[in-house]
């Protein structure tokens, strides 16, 4: 028999989100099984450093706060919760919960999933974590659990491995964990799916948007909504800004399934539901991600404000004036920030930010020592001189870098509400037969379901037409080298007009951090748009666009049937989020700053002008 779909939520999208979001999740609607996404690079930093104080943390104790209310209200609607809220300490954090269970008079069955902590193999690491599937999360499930917390699996097992629980899949059903994984990618940053952090903001009231859930069938497909009241809005526009989030590739690599992200397909059925169907997906690969955090050395910063004329000569004179100081600082970086308008009328946009950032392997040669000589210049330096913040100690930083491991040489374990302890089998790493069919008819509005037939490399999307010409309306400006222009002497083509105007008249974007390389995804919401943007936007085009990309390594990947293009800047943000040395050190504005760079854009391709009365 087909079982009806898993309605499953989520109530976290990283450590310190809302508070209340459990709660609201258990009392806005039905659901079967609610997750929480607590875990990030940063995160295992601080949790890292939670347990050198005290070996009895390193889990996210803000889940135990909402649990506090939030186990009796599951138990009465009988929602199982799953999180990877344990982080480096899930049997820590089981036992816990069943603590407060007790305490709060809720019965409850307690598993956690463990060996994903190779701390103790790696050399020098504060942390080193495989990344896990979600396999040992059925596991809990079929046994009983009600509450299953986890290590650092991946996000989408979240849900993936609910999925696999409710409809007894098997590893060889790639297709199915595949739509289960798409799913999971859209929901595991709450929020983001619901006009969170969206660049089409203005569209809809984001003041309070609700969080996600999925509605997912037995074939893997599934409808992305919320609760009904909730803020926020679930168009195909946010769902695709978050299928492009932190991806690198038409390949999602995961523990359980490969995902071809250039299979999705996304349908429109109605106000706040988004189907998602189509996704193929294929063997995961041989070895894990394992995420590693070093204490990478000690940092500190100062933060000059310049005022009003000579802007460039104050901040020379402060550079020259510490010269001496920090020779032997073993990284110095200085950024001025001209934030600064001419003729300005408020004091605050007459001045600029020079920003010095000192990294070194001792805590002495950046510590206060140095930020109060800085300081001590308040009297013999430029005019108006003063900083943002006083002098401050040097605080440690951190260094996140990713292995891979064999997947066979990670202890995946289920321990069981009983205690039983279960190793969780490698998934096989190719299919042991084909797919079994769908076996549920593909949705009425959805597209006709796809043969069975294992899947090839990604195909090289077939070229289309050659966009029209154009040509410049006016003389001001001029687009980087090969975008818009006029139409090629002797071409034969109409010229069409373009004017200039940022991407982000026609063009969305997402961006996100993957260790020490960003992403940035792009998409647009017409054909006539998606056969200009894939014919202008080039990786070199990118690099022009965003300067600060030029000295480093950008990829292209194309998604046609979301309408979208996916970047990868490799190396861009150093060692990882936890080190810290950029102004937006996890890229989350890249994109916006992408959109808001100007080009010469075709003018049918604009929106029209509000009507004025």
């Amino acid at each position: 028999m087909t079982r009806r779909p898993l309605v499953i939520g989520n109530a976290s999208g990283f450590y310190g989100d809302r508070s209340d979001a459990l709660r609201e999740m258990l009392t806005g609607g039905p659901l079967d099984v609610l997750t929480g996404d607590y875990l990030a690079e940063l995160t295992m930093l601080i949790l890292g450093r939670d347990r050198l104080k005290n070996p009895d943390l390193g889990y996210a104790k803000t889940f135990l706060r909402q649990l506090e209310e939030g186990l009796g209200l599951a138990h009465e609607r009988g929602v199982r919760i799953v999180a990877n809220a344990g982080g480096l300490n899930p049997a820590g954090l089981a036992d816990a919960v069943r603590a407060l269970a007790a305490k709060v008079g809720v019965p409850v069955r307690v598993a956690h999933v463990e060996g994903d902590d190779l701390t103790a193999r790696t050399d020098g690491a504060l942390t080193a974590n495989a990344y896990l599937g979600g396999a040992g999360i059925t596991a809990c499930l079929r046994a009983g659990a009600d509450v299953v917390v986890t290590g650092r699996v991946t996000d989408a097992a979240l849900v993936s491995g609910p999925a696999s629980w409710w409809f007894d899949w098997a590893p060889g059903d790639h297709d199915r964990l595949a739509g289960a994984v798409a799913a999971g990618h859209v929901l595991e940053c709450g929020t983001q799916a619901t006009g969170g952090n969206y660049s089409f903001f203005t569209r809809h009231d984001v003041r309070r948007p609700g969080f996600p859930l999925a509605e997912i069938s037995e074939d893997g497909s599934a409808v992305i909504t919320k609760h009904p009241g909730t803020g926020g809005a679930v168009t195909t526009g946010t769902v695709t800004a978050q299928l492009l989030y932190e991806t690198q590739g038409v390949r999602y690599l995961g523990p359980d399934v490969t995902t071809r992200l250039d299979t999705v397909r996304l349908t429109d059925e109605g106000a706040d539901r988004v189907r998602v169907t189509g996704v193929r997906g294929e063997a995961p690969p041989p070895s894990l991600k394992v995420g590693v955090t070093r204490i990478g050395g000690w940092r500190n910063e100062v933060v000059f404000v310049l005022t009003g004329l000579d802007i460039e000569a104050k901040a020379n004179l402060v550079r020259t004036q510490l010269a001496e100081v920090l020779e032997g600082v073993a990284d110095t970086t200085w950024t001025l920030a001209r934030t600064d308008h001419e003729d300005a009328d408020t004091q605050e946009t007459a001045s600029a930010l020079l920003r010095l950032v000192v990294r070194d392997p001792s805590p002495d040669r950046v510590g206060r020592a140095l930020t109060s000589t800085a300081i001590e210049l308040a009297l013999g330096s430029y005019p108006g001189f003063h900083v943002t913040s006083p002098p401050g100690p040097a605080q440690p930083y951190g260094v996140f870098t990713s292995t891979l491991i064999p997947s066979d040489e990670v202890p995946h374990t289920a321990v069981l509400p009983d205690g039983t302890r279960v190793r969780v089998p490698v998934p096989p790493a190719e299919p042991l037969a084909p797919p079994a069919p769908p076996a549920l008819p593909p949705a009425p509005l959805g597209p006709p379901a796809l043969p069975p037939a294992p899947l090839g490399p990604p195909a090289e999307p077939p070229a289309p037409p050659a966009p029209p010409a154009f040509e410049a309306r006016g003389s001001g400006g001029g687009a980087p080298e090969g975008v818009g222009g006029a139409a090629p002497a002797g071409s034969g083509a109409e010229p069409r007009e373009t004017v200039r105007a940022p991407l982000g008249a026609v063009a969305g974007a997402r961006s996100g951090d993957k260790g020490g390389d960003a992403n940035v995804g792009v998409w647009v919401e017409t054909d006539p748009a998606w056969q200009w943007l894939l014919h202008t936007l080039t990786a070199e085009v990118f690099q022009e666009l965003l300067p600060e990309t030029a000295q480093h390594t950008v990829t292209r990947h194309e998604l046609p049937q979301l309408r979208a293009l996916n970047f990868t800047v490799t190396g861009i943000l150093g060692d990882g989020v936890a080190s810290g040395h950029r102004f937006d050190p996890q890229a989350k504005a890249l994109g916006e700053w992408l959109r808001a760079r100007h080009l010469d854009i075709p003018v049918a391709l604009l929106p029209a002008p509000e009507a004025t009365s």
